[in-house]
């Protein structure tokens, strides 16, 4: 077992057991095997509170007193994936890795996620112990076996991560950094084709601290980040493989918590996944793993576990585990600030936004407007020639065209589009030839129209326009309804519902920067050192049993103040609470007051990811939420929906592209298609 770096402190969940008597654990563990059924229980409790070190020597006790195999008595008595868990918490860290390996690559095909997971996540030491251990438990070389069973880029990258020599130099040099950037930049962007040696020589072989440094300047030099170049430079396996590369350099318990989240969500468990990374981290970083998946998929690893399995098999899960995060007191402020720093590095304000759709070069409005008169002249719609027009122009030059089509023809564009087109297509072509601030404005009164509102649409739009567009939603909604917004929200809405969406709409959102001194105040959350005077009252000098107070400061602080004071109040209230302030809004807070803040949170941290997550609900399990994905894909054409794109595929292992695609159809899905820009 790796040891931690000297001075760093242990975050395994599994310790070295007080008091040990290896000989008195073998009996207990021969005793727990005799008779009928066995004792699981009495094993899995023996087991899960012992270090790997300690079941070493259990095993050579048990092998001295009863001239017996533990691991092949184990095996025996146990099954099912109880028995896989169980007999891989027995074999020492490089073994259980081996034997991983050995079973990815035998038989037919190849279990290519298992390779990738265990030699882009592993250190050199680990790497080498792995390597001796193979050849000692299965007398054959893991990297004639791994090269016998992949092939091209991907095993190229394996291999070389085989050798466990990545530079493990703290010191960086600044101009091997700017050379790195160029290379991969000159490998892979500016290339036809793709050089993939340069991106295998400098991801296998850098220090980690060196292409953190390389990740970052690449960003800014490029204006993306190196997983959307990998994305789209490379493919297959490579490509997963590279991907992961990255993620470990970034944070390897990041990686881990994102595995095993993977594993359980959806229908059905990867068990081998589940268990593999459970006994692979108990003794490594599974309390940055806990803490980071808690922060980031707000609920905790442990809770996931005890949902998702059942049993012994769950209960020795859970012991690996450690602990509850959701449990009082249980949050530890070390992750959760590496949690805060992961989502604060891809926030908006360090990213350049960029939409999909573009001014069309070469425009001509008059070309245009006849084409578009053509194709909806005499029998039948030419919808193709609809959506190429449209669908390809940026707003501006749509009012152009609609302008010269009234010019030209004396007729209004948008009304005979509405009388060729109908359903889906007919909503998404209308909403694109409308001014962004008069869409929206539609958007908000369909919201409030009729029976019932829809609190979602408003919630949405009001919680992500910037002052400059609340504003000219506003001026749009009293020339096209001649009444203002606010009295339409007031009579439609109540509570502090209202008056959030009031403060929202007001447009008055701060501008400046952060002011560290007042995000502190603002942070005070039911902490215990009272904060000093304010003119303006905190988040939540107040206690938990003051719901009315505790929203009102909460409205005081997240409708008025800008978006980088904002995350800076975010990570002070992570300071003094050890909680994210989103999970504290959704414990504290209920219904359209508890959803409108959290929308504002998500927000500030990331908004084409909260735009992302949005698409991804709007057309997952049965039936498409066609209103709210038209809206998105209409509203985020030219601001950030490449952005948008770029969180959809990190999180969701798909693109955008991909899922529009599968759950869309006809011209509805072309047009939509059209807009999405491209295929990560």
């Amino acid at each position: 077992m790796a040891k931690p770096a000297q001075g760093a402190k242990y975050r395994g969940s599994i310790r070295d057991f007080p008091d040990f008597n290896p000989s008195q654990d073998a009996e207990t563990l021969y005793n727990a095997m005799k008779g009928f059924g066995g004792d699981k229980e009495a094993i899995l409790e023996l087991i899960t509170s012992r270090s790997n070190r300690q079941r070493q020597e259990i095993c050579q006790n048990y092998k001295s007193l009863y001239g017996k195999d533990l691991i092949a008595d184990l095996k025996y008595e146990l099954t099912g994936k109880f028995e896989r868990l169980i007999v891989g918490l027995m074999r020492p860290p490089a073994y259980a890795d081996a034997k991983e390996i050995k079973d990815a690559i035998s038989g037919i095909g190849t279990d290519e996620k298992c390779l990738i997971e265990i030699l882009a996540s592993r250190t050199n030491e680990q790497i080498h112990q792995l390597v001796a251990a193979y050849k000692d438990a299965y007398e054959r070389d893991l990297e004639a076996d791994i090269t016998g069973d992949t092939s091209g880029h991907f095993r190229k990258m394996l291999v070389v991560l085989l050798q466990g020599t990545r530079e493990e130099d703290d010191v960086v040099s600044e101009d091997l950094v700017q050379q790195d950037v160029q290379d991969l930049y000159e490998a892979g962007e500016l290339k036809w084709g793709t050089d993939e040696a340069q991106f295998i020589y400098i991801l296998g072989n850098r220090s980690k601290q060196h292409l953190r440094l390389v990740f970052d300047e690449y960003l800014k030099t490029t204006g993306k980040p190196i997983e959307a170049s990998i994305r789209g430079e490379l493919s297959g396996d490579f490509e997963k493989l590279m991907l992961a590369v990255v993620k470990c350099i970034r944070s390897t318990a990041e990686y881990f918590a994102e595995r095993l989240f993977k594993a359980m969500k959806g229908l059905g468990t990867r068990d081998n996944t589940l268990i593999r990374i459970m006994v692979s981290r108990s003794e490594l970083d599974m309390l940055d793993i806990r803490e980071i998946f808690r922060t980031k998929y707000e609920k905790s690893l442990y809770s996931m576990i005890k949902n998702d399995t059942s049993g012994e098999y769950k209960k020795t899960l859970l012991k690996l585990c450690g602990g509850d995060d959701d449990a009082a007191g249980q949050f530890f402020p070390e992750a959760a600030q590496v949690a805060y720093q992961m989502w604060e590095l891809s926030a908006v304000a360090r990213v350049e936004l960029k939409g999909t759709v573009r001014p069309a070069g070469d425009f001509n409005p008059d070309a245009d407007a006849k084409a578009l008169r053509k194709a909806m002249k005499g029998l039948g719609t030419d919808e193709d020639t609809i959506i190429d027009i449209i669908a390809h122009r940026s707003n501006a030059q749509r009012q152009q065209i609609r302008q010269t089509f009234k010019s030209h023809f004396g007729r209004d564009l948008m009304a005979d589009l509405k009388s060729e087109l109908s359903g889906d297509l007919a909503r998404l072509i209308l909403g694109l030839m409308m001014p962004p601030a008069h869409y929206d404005a539609k958007q908000l009164k369909k919201a409030m129209e009729g029976a019932g509102t829809d609190e979602k649409a408003l919630i949405e739009i009001l919680a992500t326009r910037t002052n400059a567009e609340i504003q000219a939603i506003n001026k749009a909604y009293k020339e096209d309804y001649h009444k203002s917004l606010e009295d339409a929200l007031s009579s439609d809405t109540s509570g502090h519902f209202k008056r959030i969406l009031i403060s929202l709409a007001t447009g008055n959102r701060e501008e400046g920067g952060e002011d560290r001194e007042r995000a502190r105040e603002d942070a005070q959350v039911r902490h215990p050192i009272p904060p000093p005077p304010s003119p303006c009252p905190e988040i939540a000098d107040t206690t938990s049993g003051d719901k009315s107070s505790l929203e009102t400061r909460f409205m005081m602080i997240l409708c008025t103040r800008s978006y980088p004071h904002l995350r800076r109040v975010f990570q002070e209230f992570v300071k003094m609470t050890n909680y994210d302030v989103e999970h504290t809004i959704k414990k504290e807070m209920s219904g359209d007051v508890r959803d409108v803040f959290v929308a504002i949170v998500q927000s500030v941290k990331n908004k084409p990811l909260f735009f992302a997550d949005k698409l991804y609900k709007s057309m997952k399990g049965a039936g498409t939420d066609e209103k709210t994905l038209t809206r998105i894909m209409v509203s985020r054409s030219e601001i950030d929906l490449l952005n948008i794109r770029r969180e959809f595929v990190e999180k969701y292992d798909k693109s955008l592209h991909q899922a529009i695609e599968g759950d869309t159809s006809g011209h509805f899905l072309k047009a939509l298609l059209a807009i999405c820009g491209g295929e990560d």
